[in-house]
């Protein structure tokens, strides 16, 4: 499995429970896909939502956020975990 980090850039603000509203859904659709969103991080003032996920590719994450709210993100970057 690899590890991503994506970013979604909404047309305004964002709540942060809005965010969380959205993790939740993919958290409940990420079983089928084989992806485990990890964690996610918002920045309400600029409207971005950051999301780190371990997933089988790129195609699998964006799949999650599809079906469970049709928030695809705008960029999606393999990232590697720091020592």
């Amino acid at each position: 499995m690899a590890l991503f980090m994506d970013v979604h850039t909404l047309p305004g603000p964002v709540s942060a429970e809005e965010a969380a509203t959205a993790h939740q859904a993919d958290l409940r659709t990420q079983g089928r896909y084989g992806v485990d969103y990890k964690s996610y991080w918002v920045d309400e003032e600029h409207g971005r939502i950051f999301c780190l996920v371990e997933a089988p590719d790129a195609d699998a994450a964006a799949s999650v956020h599809r079906e469970a709210h049709g928030l695809v993100a705008d960029a999606l970057y393999p990232v590697r975990e720091g020592e």
